[in-house]
């Protein structure tokens, strides 16, 4: 599992944009977020990297918490 922090996901219109940008990179993710901790929790066989990319390209700022 990979665990992101995303500072500047704000809204709920957020949480739905970063879903489509993970599932954009691997269909089959399973993908916890909690908004009020601004955190994505993400169950993949894609890098973090690759996911890391496809938030940023989503308007995101994403950073690594810690892979469990």
């Amino acid at each position: 599992m990979i665990a992101f922090d995303i500072p500047d996901m704000t809204c709920c219109h957020c949480n739905s944009t970063v879903e489509s940008a993970i599932h954009l990179v691997d269909a089959r993710a399973a993908i916890r977020i909690d908004l009020a901790a601004k955190t994505a929790d993400v169950e993949t066989e894609a890098s973090a990297d690759r996911i890391a990319e496809a938030l940023a390209a989503a308007g995101y700022t994403p950073h690594l918490r810690r892979p469990l």
